[in-house]
């Protein structure tokens, strides 16, 4: 029997009228928010020689379930978003759930990559050299749970009072 803390969690897909409805979102907004996180994480400790050969490559992040992309460059001091290109020159795709898994360290990517569930396409060289330099940074683990309020009955409680402008 597994013990609570140590099962895996169960596979999970975003429902297809989800995925409709953030498929239809426009890419600006999402590729804004993505690069900032990027940059939050990943900017300082980006190695000189990743950094270069990263310079002005066109990159995507192809969530498929939630049928969101978000297209993007590495501008030689941070990661900028970049309008959809039709041809990027590195594509990484996962569902949403596997790229949470990877970001939280409870997957490895090259597990995620045989089992056809993390693709990868174009120059799948700049991809194999980004997978082992995030491999080798120090990074904190991904916990959504950081962003969940201290006391959240309270910030119920109080949206629950508020009526609103009169």
């Amino acid at each position: 029997m597994n013990h609570p803390s140590h099962a895996q969690p169960a596979a999970f897909t975003l429902p297809a009228p989800v995925g409709e409805f953030l498929g239809r979102l426009p890419a600006w907004p999402g590729s804004l928010l993505f690069v900032t996180a990027l940059n939050l994480a990943l900017a300082r400790q980006l190695p000189g020689d990743v950094g270069h050969a990263l310079q002005d490559r066109r990159l995507r992040i192809h969530v498929r379930d939630a049928q969101l992309v978000f297209d993007f460059a590495w501008t030689g001091s941070r990661f900028a978003p970049r309008a959809r290109a039709d041809q990027p020159d590195l594509t990484i795709s996962a569902s949403a759930r596997d790229f949470l898994a990877l970001a939280r360290r409870e997957q490895d990517p090259d597990t995620l990559f045989f089992s056809r569930r993390l693709a990868m396409e174009g120059d799948t060289e700049l991809g194999l050299m980004v997978k082992n330099a995030l491999d080798a940074m120090e990074l904190p683990v991904f916990d959504p749970r950081q962003f969940r309020p201290p006391h959240p009955r309270a910030v119920l409680e109080r949206l629950l009072q508020w009526r609103g402008p009169r």
